[in-house]
């Protein structure tokens, strides 16, 4: 769907005008069930920005102007440790809209977010966007119904990886991803994925090595492709 930077001189002139009418991930969106007349108001009040790969939305500490609804590209959701290394708490994708949870609280963002390739991004002010919680009850329930979601799965997610071995955390982040990436095969720094499970980029590639000699994954270079997502299920002791 949508976004524009925080900081605007990062961005390429260049980006991807969309149309929310046109949209094809609204429907996928918190915007979902906006009818004809508040699709177009949305329309007005978002701008639409080209993001680079790794340009940040925003960052831990600052204050929200707004939320970001991702047309095109996936955005980390992540928090520095003390050490200074990151921790990745979440991947965005397509639809989904990030930034709004620190909006609400008037607290600085406790998370930082940052793009993981080229991304599409649409962004809406904060007073715009109260202003269609306010004159849309569907919207504010779909929020509510998120934020509600969102703090259940997490909690789960926490406990679940906090009592798994890194083997069972790393089988259990891929399908995760590959929930992400849908058809196409997951595209992640070796880094990044070490940072999503919790352990060293050396633990990552060895153990990366062993689900490929068990043909439980294909690497592409980069790029790692699911061959068995039954065995992977049962690696991450599910």
């Amino acid at each position: 769907m949508f976004i524009f930077a925080e900081n605007s001189a990062m961005l390429d002139k260049s980006h991807k005008y969309v149309s929310c009418e046109t949209c094809q991930v609204r429907k996928d969106s918190l915007f979902s069930s906006f009818c004809t007349e508040e699709v177009h108001q949305l329309d007005e009040n978002k701008v639409c920005s080209f993001y680079r790969k790794n340009q940040p939305l925003f960052v831990e500490g600052t204050f929200s102007r707004g939320v970001y609804c991702i047309n095109d590209g996936k955005v980390k959701i992540f928090t520095i440790g003390e050490s200074g290394k990151e921790q990745i708490i979440h991947i965005a994708k397509e639809g989904d809209v990030v930034g709004f949870k620190a909006m609400f609280s008037d607290d600085p963002y406790k998370l930082s977010a940052t793009t993981l390739e080229e991304s599409n991004i649409c962004f809406i002010k904060k007073e715009d966007f109260l202003s269609h919680l306010e004159s849309n009850p569907g919207l504010l329930q779909t929020v509510l119904k998120e934020l509600s979601k969102e703090l259940g799965e997490r909690a789960v997610f926490i406990k679940n990886m906090a009592q798994k071995s890194v083997r069972e955390r790393l089988a259990t982040i891929l399908l995760i991803l590959d929930g992400v990436y849908k058809d196409e095969m997951i595209n992640l720094s070796r880094e990044d994925l070490a940072n999503f499970v919790g352990t060293a980029t050396e633990t990552i590639i060895r153990l990366l090595k062993e689900f490929k000699e068990e043909q439980l994954i294909e690497i592409h270079v980069r790029k790692i492709e699911i061959l068995d997502r039954k065995k992977l299920l049962r690696e991450a002791g599910s």
